[in-house]
């Protein structure tokens, strides 16, 4: 099967207002940057975006964020982002804050099959408000949903027309699990190949998970530098 867009635009097409949406990346690693232009283009509204972080200002799910296209952010990390701040202290922005390993698991689970599962994280603080709580051998567990999305979109280092997928190094963090998690996976690539090119021990996500595959372009690929100060 043909899984191949012509482009962000088409991929992304159908998606309508008040859409659940997975992306995949870490901080500014393996970012659908693509994909996230095209929905800013389309204009599409009250997203909510599940990601591990928020973007910045200007890249990444900030860009959605500066043209109040996000209802609702579930995330772990949303630090480095004026914009999120100043949406989320003015009652602009809902925001589910999620412990990260919580977040991974609950992809993970949900790309499993599995419903729910118990975790120790965030027992005792507000996070654990209005969830099941269980006893094993003497430790507390709160109870955590499988985390569902109408749409996953990824980017990946190459892919083929039926949809697998290779990710490169870190890349690779959040969007195999999130590949799996989507009623339509979306997946943008750098390099888009033939089916046969890609050798079967390397690839990360099978194409029965990915629905549709466009080839990328222009990517950024920002990196995040560490920066000291002499005191």
């Amino acid at each position: 099967m043909n899984k191949v867009y012509k482009n962000a635009g088409d991929a992304v097409a159908d998606i309508k207002d008040g859409a659940t949406i997975m992306l995949g990346g870490f901080g500014l690693c393996g970012i659908p940057e693509n994909s996230i232009h095209a929905l800013k283009e389309s204009g599409v509204k009250e997203l909510t975006c599940i990601s591990n972080n928020a973007g910045v200002d200007d890249f990444g799910l900030g860009l959605l964020l500066q043209s109040r296209q996000i209802k609702k952010m579930m995330s772990s990390y949303v630090g480095e982002n004026a914009e999120f701040e100043r949406q989320l202290l003015s009652g602009e922005l809902e925001v589910d804050l999620i412990p990260q390993g919580t977040l991974a698991t609950r992809i993970q689970m949900a790309g499993m099959g599995i419903p729910a599962f118990f975790t120790p994280a965030g027992y005792g603080t507000e996070i654990a408000e209005g969830k099941e709580i269980r006893e094993f051998a003497g430790k507390m567990y709160l109870m955590e949903l499988a985390l569902h999305a109408d749409y996953a979109i990824v980017k990946a280092w190459k892919g083929d027309r039926f949809g697998n997928l290779v990710f490169r190094k870190t890349t690779r963090n959040f969007s195999t699990s999130m590949a799996k998690a989507g009623t339509i996976t979306i997946a943008e690539v750098e390099h888009l190949v033939e089916p046969g090119e890609l050798d079967p021990d390397d690839i990360h996500v099978a194409g029965i998970y990915v629905h549709r595959v466009f080839q990328g372009m222009n990517y950024e690929k920002r990196i995040e530098r560490k920066t000291v100060k002499l005191i």
